[in-house]
């Protein structure tokens, strides 16, 4: 019976893990049974026995969310109920031509999607900032725990506290896709509802992505089952691919250094500090990566293939790239269903105006500084009014219904910066996710600019900018405008070598110019080390808010931000680098190795993939079998969670 209770039973202590032996064992039984369904599979009966395949995945992913998430399984059963009913009815009312009707019942699943989303997730937050700007004291309840003590017996369920279902953030995306596309008429409904309720709930990326799009993946249930030896092969090399990501990488640098630094930043010295914030950032890519591995290895075993959710976001030269290779499935979330509905790079209205209102409204109330923001504001919204206006005359002589580049840069620099705001709250309920998000976006379009200026502009811009934050830095002394001054001194001293050789090899009456190879490589590696660098210090807000209580995310996460700030900004002792180095070599030398395999060309990862792929099947065996004792060495006591599996 303890085994039956311990196998069947929702344990909060022990949730199901792609890096449990636990895991693989539920998968080697689920697997056994499919490949039993689809082993007698012939044509006549190929509908039924497809059929049957998805209803038994579907239970199987219920299963699987059970054993994570235990009654919130409820949850997911609502939404997939909802919103297939409303997007057959959405159909129903286009096909009559009942246009209102059908906008209506839209907004009525992102109301309902959304309002979940914000319940579970963002009820401290909100709670929080109403507290703070009007003085109330309001605290947040579980009317869902409530409801469940009707049902039960008085007081099973904690009304006081809110937890947060994992993997809400992923499913509920997934399902608004799915009704906004029903909507724009760019996929059909799905008749059957275990049909829809698999796609919702297939559980290798249900509770940490890849945000995978109707017009994917439903496709795929009802396409003949092929897994062929290649495949096979490649599913085979994920699995271990994101295992090795996760257990040898990202668990052993939290564990041995990560972990200690983020928990008592005082402790360590400005150097530790600094090389654990680049250590996290590497943590946190071989983490998430790691999961979305298993999940595209696992789906593929099984004959259905997830999209690719990483391209070596490291090797990005700017933060635009950076964007369009990192959480790829989530970027093209916020583009299609929220930057291209702000106006994207085509116009600004009422959605623009909007957000950046209700930001500036909301960063006044929470910091008091009514005048110091809204002012600054105001001014920057008549600017932009301006500036719309100015650029409004400067079209294309050919088209008078272009937009001139001008106005999409600043329409595009606007939506954008409100994407990422949004996008650093999806992330979590923190105001530190908001500054990542607001930090990002900046960035972007300080980006942006910069590739618009011709170098002298930008020299001339770099070194003001380096003299002003030196001049902060002696005036105030704070380790702030210290840690900036210097990064700012380190860019500008690149930006003054590649002034000097534009000034060398400019040609005014040339039309163009062409860097030899080496130059053109430099030039690529300094723009990847900035970018990297920039990443990895937006990823201080983003760390210093993980893993917390909701109900104290916002004091705990801007405390530890800025004890690691005034440690990395404050004076150094050089005398604990090589101490560092020296007791920390291994955890540094995985590091090194992780950030080296990261840079490998992509060809070169191709061809091993491949390579892995075509073994003889007995010799893929063996190797697996060693790949696995070498990555369980890595173990640590306690199994460490995924870290997007709290957003």
């Amino acid at each position: 019976m303890e085994l039956l209770h311990h196998i069947f039973a929702f344990n909060s202590e022990s949730p199901l893990l792609f890096t449990q032996f636990y895991f693989w064992a539920f998968f080697a039984i689920v697997y056994a049974f499919f490949a039993l369904i689809m082993s007698s599979q012939r044509s006549a009966v190929s509908h039924q026995r497809l059929h049957l395949r998805n209803i038994y995945l579907l239970f199987v992913s219920w299963f699987f969310y059970y054993k994570t998430s235990g009654l919130f399984l409820l949850i997911l059963a609502f939404v997939t109920l909802s919103d297939w009913f409303i997007a057959g009815r959405i159909k129903s009312a286009i096909s009559h031509q009942q246009s209102a009707i059908s906008k209506v019942l839209l907004a009525l699943s992102v109301v309902i999607d959304l309002g979940l989303l914000a319940y579970f997730k963002y009820a401290y937050f909100f709670t929080n900032a109403i507290n703070d700007i009007f003085g109330t004291g309001f605290r947040v309840f579980d009317l869902f725990a409530y409801i469940g003590n009707g049902f039960s017996e008085a007081g099973r369920f904690s009304v006081d506290t809110i937890i947060l279902p994992v993997g809400i953030s992923f499913y509920i995306f997934q399902v608004i896709s799915y009704t906004a596309d029903v909507y724009r008429g760019r996929i059909q409904p799905v008749k059957n509802i275990l049909d829809f309720g698999f796609y919702v709930s297939f559980f290798p990326q249900l509770v940490a992505g890849p945000i995978v799009r109707a017009e994917e993946f439903i496709p795929q249930l009802y396409k003949p089952f092929h897994l062929s030896r290649r495949w096979f092969g490649l599913a085979v090399f994920w699995i271990l691919n994101g295992l090795a990501k996760k257990i040898i990488l990202s668990d052993y640098l939290a564990v041995n250094l990560i972990d200690r630094v983020f928990d008592n930043p005082l402790l360590f010295s400005g150097f530790e500090n600094l090389f654990a914030l680049f250590a996290y950032s590497l943590q946190v890519y071989a983490d998430f990566s790691g999961y979305t591995d298993i999940a595209i290895g696992v789906a593929l075993s099984m004959g259905f293939y997830l999209p690719k959710n990483f391209d070596s976001p490291y090797k990005s030269k700017n933060p635009q790239e950076f964007w369009r290779r990192w959480h790829m499935s989530l970027g093209r979330w916020l583009k299609t269903y929220l930057y291209i509905p702000l106006g994207g790079n085509r116009k600004i209205g009422f959605g623009t105006y909007f957000w950046l209102s209700i930001i500036a409204l909301v960063s006044a109330a929470l910091t008091g500084w009514w005048w110091q923001i809204l002012v600054p504001f105001g001014v920057f919204m008549a600017g932009v009014a301006v500036a719309d206006k100015v650029f409004k005359g400067a079209k294309d002589s050919k088209d008078h219904n272009a937009i001139s580049p001008r106005r999409k840069l600043l329409y595009s620099n606007l939506n954008s910066f409100i994407t990422q705001v949004l996008g650093g709250l999806w992330h979590g309920a923190s105001w530190n996710f908001i500054i990542w998000g607001g930090i990002n976006g900046i960035g972007m379009i300080v980006n942006k600019i910069w590739r618009e200026m011709n170098w002298h502009v930008r020299f001339g811009s770099m070194t003001a900018l380096t003299f002003g934050l030196m001049a902060l830095d002696a005036v105030y002394n704070l380790p702030v405008w210290r840690l900036f001054a210097v990064w700012a001194v380190i860019v500008w001293v690149g930006t003054a070598i590649r002034y000097i050789y534009w000034l060398i090899i400019h040609e005014p009456s040339a039309t163009s110019h062409q860097p030899s190879a080496i130059i053109n490589a430099l030039g690529n590696a300094w723009a990847i080390l900035q970018t990297f660098t920039f990443i990895t210090f937006t990823r201080l807000f983003f760390r210093s808010s993980s893993n917390l209580d909701p109900a104290t995310a916002n004091e705990v996460a801007w405390a530890t931000a800025k004890n690691m700030v005034n440690q990395m900004g404050g004076a150094w002792n050089n005398a604990v680098i090589p101490d560092f180095l020296w007791e920390y070599r291994w955890v540094v030398a995985m590091f090194v190795t992780g950030m080296v395999i990261h840079w490998l060309p992509t060809n070169w990862k191709r061809r091993y993939r491949l390579w892995f792929s075509a073994m003889p099947l007995w010799l893929m065996v063996i190797a697996a079998c060693v790949a696995i004792v070498v990555i369980y060495q890595f173990v640590t006591a306690d199994m460490q969670p995924f870290i997007y599996f709290q957003f």
